[in-house]
């Protein structure tokens, strides 16, 4: 039978449906009486600010100095493992503020800015309904033992995103020397930024001051996970420092303001580290379900996050359950955003942790989740994996840090031939001025340079493409790769 403009055969069952149900509740009655209405039962809103505790005792500011560990509390992890969720309902937590000097990356020293003695600070984990006691004694103005003190003493305070409180009380800046206390509830379940908010707050998280607190419903998550581990994203923006002072024999690094205001990143990473987890990848084995807590913590950037090799199978934006959507290759996240996402390990291998936005990744935000205890760095691409131990120059750092980003899927140093040729003692084989002129405009090279051409013959006809490098960008290869040739890891392998 062919159907009826504006009625169709799901609309003739419907129809159908109704009439049946209508009879069915006619014929429970008397007779004499309507059929009873139904009455909606109201659903309790988890929600309902009326059951939120959201008036915290005052906070208190002392000049009573702690002295004993930076960081206190058993619901603390450091990242990326996360500890299982303490039970008790009131977390006493403790992050003082140090400076110090952390490596970012190899031969990259940093004057940072912590919560905890780390950078990220240490991940906070609670659930819905419980209180967080915490306290804080700006201990700036202190040495770390065993690294020099190189930025001065400063003002600074806690923003805890997870937190539903008068910022003028809560989140006001102390001196070297004071302490603050104070408690809050947590009211909503997610992954949550904390921060200094003491100005320029811009400086304060680029120098090292953020973390996250880790929310759990108050019914725990609907899934079951293997593994659970956080996953912080975060930019640096560095120089060397302009009074040349050293640190371990090498350059001492220090903000850079003029960048950072313009969002010119020298590197993006996960969890403080340029490549800290393809180094040291993090563990699963084959069916697991893997649960990562995402978060960005910028401070001016947005990250694409994806894991190459599986799929999301749940993503819980901002950590809440109740923001949920299914099979997500990719989770955006803009500064300060964050999810929670859940994958199987479909079989053994190793899965690739990357910032899709392919310029974050290559300044270091990648890593591996992997079923192996060791990952075969040879078969992953665009991931910047060490080739030489690390030089001292800031140009030869950064040339080394630019080529393992870009150039070790195709190019080794002393490692032997891959897609191109071996560069180990490549600045002996050929002059400065032809090294240039190949880093700058490889394709008219090829048209014309008769060495240029043999080599695209040995090595399949396959072209190195223009890269775009400033001049600049050249230098920093070039002086890395003097500094390679007279500093060989591997024996140098003849080649074009």
């Amino acid at each position: 039978m062919q159907e009826k403009k504006g009625f169709t055969a799901g609309s003739a069952l419907t129809a159908v449906l109704t009439i049946s149900v209508a009879a069915f509740l006619a014929a429970c009655g008397d007779g004499a009486q309507s059929p009873a209405k139904a009455v909606a039962v109201p659903v309790a809103d988890s929600y309902d600010v009326s059951k939120m505790d959201l008036k915290p005792s005052p906070a208190k500011v002392s000049a009573e100095r702690h002295t004993g560990a930076f960081a206190e509390g058993s619901s603390l992890s450091i990242v990326p493992e996360l500890k299982p969720l303490d039970p008790a309902p009131v977390k006493t937590v403790r992050l003082d503020t140090t400076h110090k000097i952390i490596e970012i990356a190899p031969g990259v020293k940093f004057s940072a800015w912590t919560f905890g003695d780390h950078v990220p600070g240490p991940t906070i984990r609670a659930r819905v309904g419980d209180k967080i006691r915490f306290s804080m004694t700006n201990r700036s103005d202190e040495s770390v033992p065993g690294v020099q003190l190189t930025a001065a003493p400063m003002m600074h305070s806690m923003d805890f995103h997870a937190a539903m409180v008068s910022p003028q009380d809560k989140y006001r800046s102390i001196a070297p020397g004071q302490t603050i206390e104070f408690e809050f509830t947590l009211n909503y379940p997610g992954i949550f930024m904390y921060h200094c908010g003491t100005p320029m707050i811009l400086e304060h998280i680029a120098s090292g001051m953020y973390g996250a607190v880790v929310v759990e419903p108050k019914a725990g998550y609907p899934t079951k996970a293997d593994r659970e581990y956080v996953v912080i994203q975060s930019e640096f923006y560095v120089k060397p420092d302009p009074g040349k002072r050293k640190v371990d024999g090498g350059p001492l690094y220090v903000l850079d303001g003029d960048n950072l205001k313009k969002a010119i990143p020298n590197y993006t990473v996960f969890n403080g580290v340029h490549n800290a987890m393809v180094k040291t990848p993090l563990a699963a084995k084959a069916g697991e379900r893997v649960r990562l807590f995402v978060l960005n913590v910028g401070p001016s950037k947005t990250s694409s996050f994806h894991v190459v090799g599986t799929i999301f199978d749940r993503v819980w934006i901002e950590g809440n359950p109740d923001n949920q959507f299914r099979g997500m290759q990719t989770v955006l996240l803009g500064s300060s955003n964050s999810a929670i996402a859940e994958f199987m390990i479909p079989e053994d291998g190793s899965y690739i942790m990357v910032d899709h936005h392919f310029a974050n990744a290559s300044q270091g935000a990648i890593g591996l989740v992997s079923t192996a205890v060791k990952t075969a760095t040879q078969d992953l691409e665009h991931h910047n994996m060490p080739a030489t131990a690390t030089p001292t120059s800031p140009d030869a750092v950064a040339g080394k840090l630019a080529f393992e980003s870009k150039c070790l899927a195709c190019h080794s140093i002393g490692g032997g031939r891959k897609l191109g040729p071996d560069l180990a003692g490549v600045t002996k084989r050929r002059t400065e001025a032809w090294l240039k002129r190949w880093l700058k405009e490889p394709e008219k090279m090829l048209q014309s340079d008769a060495d240029a051409m043999a080599m695209l013959k040995e090595y399949n006809n396959i072209p190195m493409p223009n890269q775009s490098l400033s001049d600049v960008e050249i230098r920093q290869y070039l002086d890395y790769m003097k500094w390679a040739d007279a500093n060989p890891a591997g024996p140098a392998v003849a080649a074009h």
